[in-house]
């Protein structure tokens, strides 16, 4: 009976103290606890000084100009210079066309140019021409007034003598005859002049205020020359710009047709990141902002430095060839992204070369809000220029042809002096002829 009584005593001592196993599990959560603080405190003071200054998407990708060789003119392809991958300069044959019939066509136009030329002066001769013919129906109308004056004082005398018979009725006739002839002679004369008149009016209308170059029908024969022209140089298809050849598509002898796509030029020192943001990202982002991106190409050991350039217009969805209806009912909200380009420098470019489509990772610093959300003034200069120098060449094949066909200085061609002189009077500037 004295044994359960000195147990008693054991059991409450023991039910007393705290387990060893409460005590370090509650430390334990509250070294957890304090970790998760100090980790959610760090989190938001990196957000807060640093991550708020970013915006960083992977939704990137190179792009670049595409552009593409299309004939002007129709066709045989007669030789291909270039080839898929093969780096081209600005101004090399690409593509050769059939130049026959461009050729015949130039020959034909330039004939026409000088024989409308020919015309012209034969114009400008006539009005001197004519201008005689007036001077000499002039001088056949004074003739025939004094031989009427004649004829008529001589029939006076006749008809004063017929009543002494010294005069026969046949003289009396012959009198009457000579003064009808002589009437009929001054009106054949003054027809003459009316009819001379009207010729160098009709033909001083078609001369009158130009010159043999300005003349229209030399003008007309001169723009079929430039356009036979334009045709003999557009038979040879050169590369725009520097770049490299993609989407060759044409073959040898193959006949084609003007707008035929055959080839595509990408210069790639002109290539751009088009950044696709979503619109949650963009209330920061400005134009001027600095860019660091990263290429799945060569990874993160080469890294490129950019520059926001502009903002698109709009989401890809509202430029996208099928466009979202959302007010059809069955509707499910989607975050939308709007591309951000961005311009890459040139010495990177050139060290590690870039190719069209490729991914990019983009991250721009938006730290500074000062620039603008969107362009307000138009570009300064053109973008892209090429094809410049075919016109002047057909002017100056143009300037020779008029030149072989005017004449020498002093040879008919130039415009008269009443012409110059009318011509001064109407527009203050003396006609000449080249």
């Amino acid at each position: 009976m004295n044994a359960p009584e000195s147990s008693s005593p054991t059991v409450s001592t023991a039910s007393a103290q705290p387990p060893a196993g409460n005590s370090k599990r509650k430390n334990a959560l509250t070294l957890l606890a304090g970790v998760v603080v100090l980790a959610g405190l760090g989190w938001a003071s990196y957000e807060y000084l640093v991550a708020s200054h970013y915006e960083s998407t992977d939704n990137a990708y190179v792009q670049g100009n595409v552009i593409q060789i299309t004939p002007q003119i129709g066709g045989t392809v007669m030789a291909i210079m270039a080839d898929d991958t093969d780096f081209v300069k600005a101004g090399q044959a690409l593509v050769q066309l059939d130049p026959a019939d461009a050729k015949v066509a130039l020959e034909q136009a330039e004939a026409a140019l000088a024989q409308a030329v020919r015309q012209v002066r034969t114009l400008y001769a006539n009005n001197g021409s004519l201008s005689a013919q007036i001077a000499l129906r002039d001088a056949d109308v004074a003739k025939a007034q004094s031989e009427i004056a004649r004829a008529s004082d001589d029939l006076d005398r006749r008809q004063s003598l017929t009543g002494n018979g010294a005069v026969s009725k046949e003289e009396l006739g012959h009198a009457q005859t000579q003064l009808a002839n002589a009437k009929s002679a001054l009106a054949a004369a003054q027809a003459g002049v009316v009819a001379a008149r009207e010729q160098l009016s009709s033909n001083e209308s078609l001369t009158d205020g130009t010159s043999v170059e300005q003349h229209p029908s030399v003008m007309m024969a001169a723009a079929k020359v430039r356009e036979a022209f334009l045709a003999t140089q557009r038979a040879s298809l050169t590369a725009p710009v520097d770049g490299y050849v993609a989407k060759r598509t044409v073959q040898l002898g193959q006949r084609v047709a003007a707008g035929t796509p055959m080839m595509a030029i990408v210069p790639l020192k002109q290539v751009w990141v088009d950044a696709n943001f979503k619109e949650v990202q963009l209330r920061n982002i400005r134009i001027g902002q600095p860019v660091a991106l990263v290429a799945d190409l060569y990874g993160k050991k080469v890294s490129y430095t950019g520059t926001v350039a502009g903002l698109g217009v709009g989401t890809g969805a509202a430029f996208s060839l099928l466009p979202a209806q959302n007010a059809t009912g069955n509707w499910i909200k989607v975050v939308q992204r709007v591309p951000v380009r961005i311009v890459l420098d040139a010495s990177q470019l050139e060290a590690n070369p870039l190719r069209v489509g490729l991914s990019m990772d983009a991250e721009i610093d938006v730290s500074k809000k000062d620039g603008k959300a969107l362009a307000d003034a138009p570009r300064a200069a053109a973008l892209m220029q090429a094809y410049g120098a075919a016109g002047d060449a057909a002017e100056q094949d143009v300037r020779r042809v008029i030149a072989a066909n005017i004449g020498k200085p002093g040879k008919p061609g130039k415009t008269s002096k009443a012409h110059k002189a009318g011509h001064v009077e109407k527009t203050g500037v003396a006609a000449t002829a080249s």
